[in-house]
């Protein structure tokens, strides 16, 4: 090489960097494809030979909305109207309740962005709600100068904790919701390229690298005031979280292997892949459930083991139904009593058709129909039982605030808990319904 040509080769490799990352992703991104194709889905079945296999899934096309679909969209996106705080731009985890996740905070982005695309919203509002969203993103104050807070008082941004409550130093960060929050971002960076300079800003003055190590993701938690690293996520939400950090050129090739811990378990005589890792062992629960695998579909497409993996977790819930009577689209949901909040799963702790609290507590008399389940699974699959699911799901709201939570089984009742989680998803799954995948890079 001639070197009076070095100087300028470096200066377009820097120019370049950023294409190089992007290759390098989707290198990794076909590698795991190919790993994927010679996978098998049965080499680790511990249940019986007799266990059946899950027939593929057909989807059906996009369409348009029907009209009542379309007064469904508008039910979700009240919520967001008596929500959204004027002058942060950020919208309330709960009803009324002044505070918010990055989780839900993404569920606000993907319902501004689906309202969009469903023509509830206009353009200028579009805008307004998402340059005002972005320019708070760069407000926050952030956890040891890094990543953001678990949670935020939406009025006045501080970092908090879970009652709200100033926190100086904060609670920590969530790996698996900064990647939630990362989907969002990564449609406005794909689709709408006018948002690009102030995303940018904002993952610049993040640290997300601090987030990933050694292929896998890891959340901070404040311990009475050190800092100690937990590797975060299980089966279901650890892939699909992993897919966003990905997208950025980071290193997260062990976190979004669905085979590392890929355990299956026979439940209604299906192989449902659960996480092999104990609870006792490595510190925290692998629930089983709906959302991760929904939001895949509608968000990403899904890839080969997502789309196998959602059929099963599909299914063994109309089996249920089949073997019972008992109408099922189970996730994890905010419910408007003590302990708040529920974890209904196909399988945890042991247990199939377990419901817990995130420390374990056994919470079996709050399990619920979940509304956004059933809007998510129908909306993907829209199979004859999805229908049955709907025309419960589907009475479930407010005409004033948004959609229910769910509906308990033991009762019969609603489970009136109003979550921006709840309406984003639901407006996320109609717009997946008529547009199709959210994300499309």
């Amino acid at each position: 090489m001639n070197n009076n040509n070095v100087p300028g080769f470096k200066q377009n490799l820097v120019r370049a960097r950023s294409h190089i990352i992007f290759m390098l992703a989707l290198i990794t991104a076909f590698s795991l494809v190919i790993s994927l194709s010679n996978a098998s889905f049965e080499d680790r079945v511990t249940a019986k030979s007799t266990v059946k296999n899950v027939i593929e899934m057909k989807l059906p096309p996009q369409r348009n909305l029907t009209e009542e679909e379309k007064q469904w969209a508008l039910i979700a996106w009240k919520y967001f109207q008596n929500n959204t705080i004027e002058s942060t731009g950020l919208a309330n985890s709960a009803n009324a309740y002044k505070s918010t996740t990055l989780w839900d905070s993404s569920s606000y982005l993907l319902a501004v962005i689906s309202a969009s695309r469903l023509g509830i919203i206009d353009k200028p509002e579009f805008e307004n709600r998402v340059n005002k969203f972005l320019a708070t993103m760069l407000k926050l104050p952030l956890y040891e100068g890094k990543l953001p807070n678990k949670v935020y008082n939406t009025e006045t941004l501080e970092m908090v904790d879970y009652n709200n409550k100033k926190t100086e130093k904060g609670l920590g960060w969530s790996a698996i919701d900064i990647g939630r929050l990362m989907v969002p971002l990564n449609i406005l960076v794909w689709n709408y390229p006018e948002f690009t300079t102030q995303v940018k800003a904002i993952t610049k003055q993040w640290d997300l690298s601090a987030a990933v190590d050694k292929g896998d993701m890891y959340g901070a938690l404040n311990e009475d005031g050190k800092t100690v690293y937990l590797q975060e996520g299980r089966l279901g939400y650890e892939e699909y979280a992993s897919k966003a950090f990905q997208l950025v050129g980071l290193d997260v090739s062990s976190a979004i292997d669905y085979t590392s811990w890929l355990k299956f378990i026979d439940i209604e005589g299906i192989n449902i892949p659960t996480d092999s890792r104990s609870p006792e062992k490595f510190t925290a629960h692998n629930y089983v459930v709906s959302e991760p695998y929904i939001l895949d579909g509608i968000e990403y497409g899904w890839d080969q083991m997502s789309r196998e993996f959602s059929g099963r977790v599909y299914t063994v819930q109309e089996e249920r139904y089949k073997n019972t009577g008992k109408l099922t689209a189970v996730s994890e949901d905010n419910i408007d009593q003590a302990p708040y909040f529920v974890y209904n799963t196909v399988f945890t702790s042991g247990k199939k058709w377990n419901a817990i609290t995130e420390d374990g507590t056994d919470a079996s008399e709050f399990k619920t129909l979940s509304t956004k389940a059933a809007f998510g699974w129908h909306m993907l699959y829209e199979t004859e039982y999805t229908k049955k699911l709907m025309k419960v799901a589907s009475q479930l709201y407010d005409p004033n605030l948004g959609w229910y939570s769910g509906l308990y089984d033991k009762t019969g009742e609603p489970n009136k808990a109003l979550t921006a989680n709840t309406n984003g998803i639901i407006l996320e799954t109609l717009a997946y319904k008529q547009t199709g995948q959210l994300l499309k890079p």
